[in-house]
């Protein structure tokens, strides 16, 4: 993931850039508030009045609302278009690393299949309409629309909770603001510096060696197949084969769990909606009202697309992909981004290092993922599973991970 930090307004001391830094607060995991690490480097000084004044006009965007960009306004603010990243290449990088043939035999009973159908035909709730969820083209069509996003967040230096973010549209040059914090004008901020932040989502896959970005794409499937797995020790083909078969939580959708997972502490940012429900759904099981909210505002420049229709993450394999990709691609301060750490950009501190978060790789994802499963073995039935499916891709895709640590035993949480 291509990151970037610029600080505003940019004089000659202040101006600062710098690469492979934690992105954001802690909006995927945690409601607004949540603190960033920041990082400084090297001095990159261009057009200072023309950038302060084009950012003074971003700032002065409503929420929801937005603006085309002229080339120059994209390079200053959003460090210009890589064409390196655009969805043609995100979606050739995805192909290359795992072609369809080879998708479908690893995911045979994925949700909506023909298997699933044939399994599930004559059970008490099977819904013979079920397309096909989980399918290589709703993957495909996943990568092809968030990497045709930019994304960045502003935060008064000294405070990364007073905050803007905005999404950008790289084929409509559009600039939405999708995010404000209640104090980021706030007397007490207003004059402070902003410091900006930005990924460019079209970077999956597109950066690192080859064996590595395929390490990257298994590990992703891999965390998800667990997430998402209908198999058993017995099961017809193998446990493996089960992965993607499920969409939604099934607690949730009895209502068994009759939560609304709305968080109060970001009811004001990401307001739920009467009678609906933020429970795990999609890929990732995408939970909470901050959550919909922030993943509704990145794909679609409004908030309240998923917060009003929440299922649509279970009817839409495609956006339920997207929301998984995002979520694997954006850190979570304190902890890196899975994608960081699979691609070879994170470098664990010595404080990670002393809680046992190294080598970087599979086992290191999934303590981003879930640190609940911390110092575990394969003789954890989670662990063993997850290691079990990242084996079975990476086996396919032709990559030896023989030597890699795929458990978290020795690992504490970030």
């Amino acid at each position: 993931m291509m990151m970037r930090t610029i600080v505003y307004p940019l004089t000659k001391k202040g101006c600062q850039q710098a690469v492979t830094m934690a992105l954001l607060t802690s909006l995927l995991a945690a409601p607004l508030g949540a603190t960033t690490v920041s990082a400084q480097g090297s001095c990159l000084c261009t057009s200072e009045k023309t950038i302060q004044h084009e950012q003074s006009l971003s700032s002065k965007l409503a929420v929801g609302e937005n603006r085309i960009l002229s080339k120059q306004q994209i390079q200053m603010l959003w460090e210009g278009i890589d064409e390196d990243f655009s969805p043609a290449n995100a979606v050739d990088a995805v192909q290359a690393a795992l072609p369809k043939k080879e998708y479908e035999t690893l995911f045979p009973m994925r949700l909506g299949s023909q298997q699933w159908h044939h399994f599930n035909k004559s059970k008490k709730d099977y819904n013979d309409q079920q397309g096909d969820y989980y399918s290589y083209e709703n993957l495909i069509g996943a990568v092809r629309l968030v990497a045709n996003i930019k994304y960045k967040v502003n935060y008064r230096e000294g405070n990364p909770s007073a905050q803007e973010i905005f999404r950008l549209d790289k084929k409509g040059k559009t600039e939405t603001l999708i995010v404000r914090s209640a104090d980021y004008n706030s007397v007490e901020h207003k004059n402070k510096p902003i410091v900006s932040r930005i990924v460019d989502f079209g970077s999956f896959l597109n950066e690192g060696l080859e064996k590595d970005r395929k390490r990257d794409l298994a590990a992703l499937l891999a965390n998800l197949s667990h997430e998402t797995g209908g198999g058993w020790d017995k099961a017809p083909g193998g446990e493996l084969r089960w992965g993607l078969y499920w969409n939604e939580n099934i607690a949730g959708r009895t209502g068994q769990n009759k939560s609304s997972f709305v968080d109060p502490a970001s009811s004001k940012e990401f307001p739920g909606f009467p009678d609906k429900r933020y429970y795990g759904r999609g890929p990732i099981m995408l939970s909470w009202n901050f959550n919909y909210g922030l993943m509704s505002a990145i794909i679609y420049g409004d908030k309240n697309v998923l917060l009003k229709n929440p299922e649509s993450v279970v009817a839409d394999g495609k956006l339920g992909f997207a929301t998984a990709i995002l979520f694997w691609m954006t850190p979570q301060a304190p902890k890196p981004s899975a994608h960081d750490v699979m691609v070879g950009r994170w470098k664990p501190s010595a404080d990670e290092i002393a809680r046992g978060l190294h080598p970087a790789g599979f086992g290191v994802s999934i303590m981003v993922l879930n640190g609940l499963e911390a110092n575990l073995d394969e003789t954890n039935g989670a662990i063993k599973r997850r290691a079990g499916h990242y084996r079975d891709i990476t086996s396919r895709m032709g990559i030896d991970v023989s030597a890699e640590k795929v458990d978290t035993l020795g690992m504490q949480p970030f």
